[in-house]
């Protein structure tokens, strides 16, 4: 039985998420890089905060990541105070950064050379889902690796399921997002055509959202996108950095993302706009704000 973990990483997800291990048994060892929230972590749920990284990581059986991109994960897992170096052989390292599958696969070979396991495993869900123990989790990794892993990542998951190698996690969370943009964008549409007819925009979606166009989008955007609320939830700053990971990907299989590449550049009109940490939802105030 899993008893000692470290969560590296207490943003807007990893704060909720290394609670949640905590109130379900675990002690947790947490590291962030502002110190005063690993305080403020502490002082919440019990458990310890570390210094450093490696720290953390020491006699931790499993280490959970949750930073913002390549970069940052690298700078928390390698050198001489990242995670690895202070973890045991047969201890497992689990990240949950929406990072490339490049980095996955350096940092599962990596692992591998210290006889550590390495499971990719971004999520989904937003802060909601994070707060709430309700994460979908895309994960890569080793069959072994991710069932050892599994039981304790069910503290915070709705549905947690290994995907493949290393790295398939990252790829599936790519298609995630990419899903993602073409929903909003469609929805943003729906809504500013039927402001622009004059349309009871509620009602309409009262409807539609019993047929073939329901969406998790419609169901928990389309009354804050027609009452002009985006100071909450997934970053535009944040998606756009999840989307230039899946158009990169994309170029390197020869795939062409039209759709996705377009909405990318609507997300870019949405941060000029001064919208770079407003939800990803306000695609439809880029519409509004061109009549």
């Amino acid at each position: 039985m899993v008893k000692k973990v470290a969560f590296i990483g207490l943003g807007v997800m990893g704060y909720p998420m290394a609670g949640h291990l905590q109130r379900s048994g675990y002690h947790v060892c947490v590291y962030n890089r502002t110190a005063e929230k690993a305080d403020n972590w502490v002082a919440e749920y019990g458990g310890s905060k570390a210094d450093t990284p490696k720290q953390a990581a020491t006699e931790a059986e499993l280490v959970f990541v949750c930073v913002g991109n390549d970069d940052d994960l690298r700078s928390v897992v390698l050198g001489e105070q990242g995670a690895l170096a202070g973890m045991q052989g047969g201890s497992v390292l689990i990240d949950h950064t929406t990072a490339s599958a490049k980095v996955a696969k350096a940092l599962y070979q990596q692992a591998s050379e210290r006889q550590v396991g390495f499971l990719d495993a971004p999520v989904s869900g937003g802060q909601a889902g994070a707060e709430n123990g309700q994460l979908t989790i895309m994960t890569g990794g080793d069959s072994q690796v991710f069932e050892r892993a599994e039981p304790v990542m069910q503290a915070y998951a709705r549905c947690c399921k290994l995907l493949g190698p290393a790295g398939t996690g990252q790829m599936a969370k790519m298609m995630n997002q990419i899903c993602i943009a073409g929903v909003v964008q469609g929805l943003a549409e729906a809504l500013n055509f039927g402001q622009q007819a004059g349309l009871d925009c509620e009602a309409v979606i009262d409807v539609i959202s019993q047929g073939a166009a329901q969406s998790w989008q419609m169901q928990n955007r389309y009354q804050t996108m027609l009452n002009d609320q985006y100071d909450f939830g997934f970053a535009v700053d944040w998606m756009r950095k999840d989307l230039d990971i899946a158009l990169q990907q994309a170029r390197e299989l020869g795939v062409t993302l039209p759709l996705t590449a377009l909405v990318d550049q609507f997300y870019a009109d949405v941060q000029n706009l001064g919208g770079g940490r407003w939800d990803t939802s306000s695609l439809l105030a880029r519409l509004n704000n061109k009549r």
